[in-house]
């Protein structure tokens, strides 16, 4: 190039204009970056949305990029709390501290104006203010936007920076921007926050119930349960293959023949079950139907409870209230029945001294005494057996309570043509029991045995009672064991038989409380009720009672009476 034309340039300003177009270059791609970066900040906070993170950790992301995108020197968050401001989060954290907002602060005036505000980092504006001496560089200036939920201010952001630079216009609408997405930022910690609170709150109510307690879907998958299960459950949970509801209680390969949740899908209500457990543990089971948001039945809440000792208890009651009528109907039978008996007695004993002894005449009339002595005794042993809960706990003879219901029962027995071996020990010690209890024990027992050889084909029918004295290395106990040859328990049944309501009997013939209610006094007086049983050979139930001293063993007698 010549030097006219370098000159030519020179004149008409051509070098210039590319210097001005260079440095106009320069500033756009710079005002392009930043416009990235801040949308890129603003990507960030819009991803940290649904980020467990705390409005600290929110605020430490957005500052490690926000200088890039608007060179600032820290930020803060302030939340309105109950009609205060608190400083809730700062960056860098240890930046500044704030204990209290006076009403002519800054903050407050950008939360009455509900505007975004910049302001001189003056004295005035920041009294209110501690900085830490680790940042020498002193604020220039701060923006401080408002954050809004449903239009409602919650708090506002504070942006500062020490360069003397102020903000710009579209630095201040950048501030608000970033603002709005920190407010989401904000309320969702909150919600999140409140809703881990409540999931927590509703987990612990859930785990805390001791019942046991199952989430199970329409196709019998168990969705959740709180860890709480019964000696039977888990026998059937640790072996089950497969999460059905039917194989982990029930320990089945296939649901249950009468499911309470095939009954809930027709009617939609909820359902009840008793369920007898081969433990012999009574489980009440109560299914409820879930519903989803279209109301359609999604899945069912099984809740178990433990209701043995409670069915005993009310079995108890009910058989009390059963003897107290029997006690009342007995009074009333003992007042008819005692005053003919007694004018019969008398009248027999009186035409009795008119003969002689040993006369066909005297023997007829003794046998008249003799069974009216015995009608009054058994009139006497009902009233006494219906009285049970007004005995009180003394020192009895065992083998004078086994007497005394022999005497009350022995015609329902012999009439079957049931022989009683009688293997009483003699020499059994006291025991301290309520008497008229442990008769209706004995009672059930021998009544049960009766009704065990009447379904048997045993030509030779007996009942056993025994008694005598166990030792072991703390403790001796008193026995009273009844046993027949009749046709024995099977296992199945075993396990089941002092579950309440639980009978093999026909509905004619038991109600199933029986020894319930027997196994609930044995216990009550610290005792048990043991069992021996083999299918087709008989059955033996043995009375366990603790005694206060220890007691020789003599050798039981093999007496064979007929009690008439």
């Amino acid at each position: 190039m010549n030097k006219k034309e370098k000159q030519l340039e020179q004149l008409t300003g051509v070098n210039s204009s590319k210097l001005n177009y260079y440095v106009e270059l320069k500033k756009t791609t710079e005002e392009a970056l930043k416009q990235n970066w801040r949308l890129e900040v603003l990507h960030q906070l819009i991803r940290d949305i649904n980020i467990d993170m705390s409005i600290q950790d929110i605020l430490d992301r957005t500052f490690v990029r926000l200088p890039q995108a608007l060179p600032c020197t820290f930020m803060g968050l302030i939340v309105l709390n109950e009609g205060d401001l608190e400083l809730k989060a700062v960056a860098p954290r240890d930046y500044c501290h704030v204990a209290h907002f006076p009403k002519h602060s800054p903050s407050w005036q950008v939360i009455n104006s509900k505007q975004a505000m910049m302001f001189d980092a003056t004295q005035e504006e920041c009294s209110h203010v501690w900085q830490n001496s680790d940042y020498p560089e002193k604020l220039s200036s701060f923006v401080i936007a408002p954050m809004f939920e449903r239009a409602e201010v919650i708090g506002v952001m504070v942006v500062g920076r020490s360069s003397e630079a102020t903000f710009s216009t579209p630095e201040l609408d950048f501030i608000s921007h970033l603002t709005d997405q920190m407010a989401i930022s904000v309320q969702n910690s909150r919600l999140y926050r409140q809703v881990s609170r409540t999931t927590k709150q509703w987990e612990e109510t859930f785990n805390a119930v001791t019942d046991p307690i199952f989430l199970v879907d329409s196709n019998y998958n168990i969705l959740r349960h709180n860890d709480r299960f019964t000696p039977e459950i888990s026998r059937h949970w640790q072996k089950s293959l497969v999460n059905k509801c039917y194989s982990r209680l029930h320990g089945r390969t296939e649901p249950c023949p009468v499911c309470a949740m095939e009954e809930i899908k027709s009617t939609e209500e909820p359902a009840h079950r008793n369920w007898p457990t081969d433990s012999g543990v009574l489980l009440e089971t109560y299914y409820y139907p879930i519903f989803n948001e279209e109301k359609k039945l999604a899945a069912f809440t099984i809740i178990l409870k433990d209701v043995t000792q409670k069915t005993k208890m009310e079995a108890q009651l009910v058989q009390s209230a059963k003897l107290a009528a029997l006690g009342e109907m007995a009074a009333g039978v003992a007042h008819e029945l005692n005053s003919p008996m007694t004018v019969i007695i008398g009248t027999a004993q009186m035409l009795a001294r008119d003969f002689e002894s040993g006369s066909v005449e005297n023997d007829s009339l003794q046998d008249v005494i003799n069974c009216g002595l015995r009608c009054k005794r058994i009139i006497q042993n009902l009233l006494t057996f219906s009285r049970q809960d007004q005995m009180p706990m003394t020192d009895v003879d065992l083998n004078e309570q086994v007497r005394l219901v022999l005497g009350l029962i022995h015609y329902q027995i012999n009439r079957n043509q049931i022989q009683i071996i009688d293997q009483l020990d003699p020499n059994l010690t006291m025991v301290n029991i309520n008497g008229a209890q442990i008769q209706q024990v004995l009672t059930n027992l021998l009544i049960n045995a009766r009704d065990a050889l009447n379904d048997s084909n045993q030509e030779n029918k007996q009942i056993t009672v025994s008694s005598f004295i166990r030792h072991d290395e703390e403790q001796s106990w008193a026995v009273i064991s009844v046993h027949d040859n009749g046709t024995g328990i099977c296992q199945d049944n075993l396990k089941k038989i002092f579950t309440p309501f639980f009978t093999s009997k026909d509905a004619t013939k038991g109600t199933g409380l029986g020894l319930s209610v027997s196994l609930g006094i044995a216990e009550s007086h610290s005792g048990n009720i043991e069992v021996e049983s083999t299918l087709g050979e008989g059955s033996t139930f043995s009375l366990v009672l603790p005694v206060p001293t220890k007691a020789n063993d003599e050798p039981p007698s093999n007496e064979v009476i007929d009690i008439v």
